[in-house]
């Protein structure tokens, strides 16, 4: 039997990828996402930059890639003729006349916008950044870039990217790195228990760790909202309220009950909650918050914030969950369980509408679904309960729990990765195949990024840390 041709399927993949970029509009422009790939590696003829209104350009550093909302690439650095380089974002689109048809031009989000890249030439856009037109520039035909758009040599990490510190730290043996990389963890650690511990000063130690898990519950995206509405939990306990008062009232000073129920799935359970919110809406009318200060966009179903807050209705309803937490801490499971029992430990009962929705309208699930994941149970016992605890020990002078919590931040598995994460690891580690195994690994590399990176610029510029590791080295 004859062997299958070295890269056979790399080549077909590639074809593939071919097409469907070349069918992916039905204009003969090129996708964005293609203009996209181009400009993160530089496939252009550099010397030769001009913008669309004659300005010599050189490109120092072409930004990060932005995965999420906002301009395409962030932290970018050029230079437009003698001028000094700047500092800034770049928004990519295929005409110049998209950045008003898109709406940039009233979206505070790309005000950062110092260079806008297109395809080609077109009617251009006033007030607005400058721009340069990618299809005179290319490093080789446009049929040749979208193959190899198409091939995996595109998705690898471009070295002009990379971090100065990502050649020193690949030379150093791996049990030094890690080594390394859990000082600066467990800094990051120490730093987050602090931050628990000044707020236990004010408030006490039992609502310090529910500020703090709210706040996790709330991601990036609704940290404040859900810092806010923890820091009415005095008010709301009033009553002693059972599971269903409890997510009226977190809903309802939330700004997500209304007068008027939803017409749908949830109709009969959003009644529920009303016939017990008109009741104390007046009572609690100085603490109600605006429906829109919550960030609805870009988050996973499971993410909303009325689950994370019907989530947590239960806990409170329950009043046992500081004593649970207490019992899986202080029994000591071994490294591997750690996850899992603070799982069981943290997991509300079915719920008999938010197991089985993501939000009041969506349809029901065909099977229930988990109020809280082991991701979120990672993110809650590293960036909360642990630094609680540990500060908490510290403060009783109870040296063997201290040193109990950071042997479990230390030993815990790696977190669910996410863009943050992803930059880190590609400027520092040297690429995408890196992995890091445990989640102080990838705490320690936020705070290396945090330390080095944010004092510095895309270029490396008076950053110490790469000559530090040289010298550790």
């Amino acid at each position: 039997m004859n062997s299958v041709p070295p890269e056979l399927y790399v080549q077909w993949r590639a074809q593939q990828e071919a097409l469907f970029l070349l069918h992916e509009r039905d204009t003969p422009l090129p996708p964005e996402r293609l203009l996209q790939t181009i400009w993160r590696h530089q496939r252009l003829q550099r010397d030769l930059l001009r913008t669309l209104d004659g300005q010599p350009l050189r490109i120092l550093h072409p930004g990060f890639w932005n995965r999420e909302a906002g301009p395409d690439f962030r932290g970018a650095i050029v230079q437009f003729g003698s001028e000094e380089p700047l500092s800034g974002d770049i928004e990519v689109d295929v005409l110049p006349e998209n950045w008003q048809a898109h709406q940039h031009d009233r979206n505070p989000a790309f005000a950062g916008v110092i260079l806008r890249v297109v395809w080609t030439a077109g009617r251009p856009a006033s007030s607005a950044a400058p721009a340069l037109a990618l299809r005179e520039f290319l490093d080789m035909p446009v049929e040749d870039m979208q193959l190899w758009a198409a091939h995996s040599a595109a998705e690898t990490w471009p070295d002009n990217l990379r971090g100065a510190c990502s050649t020193p730290l690949a030379q150093l043996p791996p049990d030094r790195r890690e080594a390394l990389l859990r000082q600066a963890a467990l800094v990051r650690f120490q730093r987050k228990a602090r931050e628990l511990e000044n707020r236990a000063r004010q408030a006490g130690w039992e609502q310090a760790l529910w500020e703090g898990i709210f706040r996790a519950l709330g991601y990036k995206q609704n940290i404040w909202p859900m810092q806010r509405v923890a820091e009415l939990l005095p008010r709301l306990r009033e009553g002693a309220p059972a599971l269903l008062a409890w997510q009226a009232r977190l809903l309802g000073i939330s700004g997500f009950l209304t007068a008027a129920p939803p017409a749908a799935e949830g109709a009969e359970y959003a009644r529920a909650l009303w016939d017990h919110w008109w009741r104390e809406r007046e009572t609690f009318r100085a603490e109600l918050l605006p429906r829109k200060i919550w960030r609805m966009n870009g988050l996973r179903p499971a993410n909303q914030p009325q689950r994370r807050l019907a989530m947590a209705a239960h806990w409170l309803a329950a009043g046992d969950i500081l004593t649970r937490l207490e019992t899986w801490f202080t029994a000591g499971p071994s490294p591997g369980l750690l996850p899992d029992t603070l799982l069981t430990c943290l997991q509300p009962p079915l719920d008999d509408f938010w197991s089985w929705h993501w939000s009041f309208t969506s349809p029901r699930q065909a099977r229930p679904q988990p109020l809280l994941g082991e991701s979120r149970a990672t993110d809650l016992a590293i960036n909360v309960i642990l630094p609680w605890f540990w500060t908490r020990a510290r403060a009783g002078k109870n040296d063997r729990l201290v040193l109990a919590a950071e042997e479990r931040f230390l030993q815990w598995p790696q977190a669910q990765d996410n863009t943050l994460l992803r930059l880190a690891r590609q400027r520092l580690l040297g690429g995408h195949t890196a992995r890091l195994s445990s989640a102080a690994g990838q705490q320690g590399l936020l705070q290396i990024v945090h330390d080095f990176c944010d004092r510095s610029n895309a270029l490396c510029a008076e950053c110490t840390f790469p000559d530090l590791v040289r010298k550790y080295a």
